[in-house]
């Protein structure tokens, strides 16, 4: 299993990606798949394009098995991760803590004390990962629970 950073020009992986996880795992994001499976190259590339932001495939034998993004924060010293998936055929293979640990790196090089995150809160296999690596929760209530990392 190898981790890849996406560039603009990724933008057709970076589709296949997120299409993949929202269709295997509707219940795991706010966003829905009609919300993104319409957009075209110019929507595709808009999330790639962010400044300052680490987006990641994982690949395994060539197929997209995972993904995850870490994005600016709200306040200084904070980044925030995104979109964490892992394809069922690599689930209990370390994808989700490979794609967790590149993004807390690139947080920490971006000068970040702090990772949060926003997680469906009947999502336990994610709420069990996060867990595992430090992140606590901060807030709960309403549709999200958000849980944050002391870098």
């Amino acid at each position: 299993m190898s981790l890849r950073l996406l560039a603009e020009a990724d933008w057709p992986l970076w589709r296949e990606a997120r299409l993949t996880a929202l269709a295997d795992a509707p219940d795991a994001f706010t966003a829905r798949l009609a919300d993104w499976d319409e957009g075209g190259e110019t929507h595709w590339r808009a999330r790639l394009a962010l400044s300052d932001a680490h987006n990641l495939v994982a690949l395994l034998d060539g197929e997209v098995v995972g993904m995850a993004s870490g994005t600016p924060g709200d306040g200084p010293g904070t980044r925030e991760l995104h979109s964490v998936w892992v394809s069922p055929r690599a689930r209990g293979r370390g994808v989700g803590d490979r794609l967790l640990a590149e993004v807390e790196s690139w947080a920490r090089r971006s000068g970040a004390n702090r990772l949060t995150l926003a997680v469906l809160p009947a999502n336990a296999p994610a709420l069990t990962l996060y867990r595992r690596h430090g992140y606590a929760v901060v807030a709960e209530g309403g549709r999200e629970t958000v849980m944050a990392k002391e870098l």
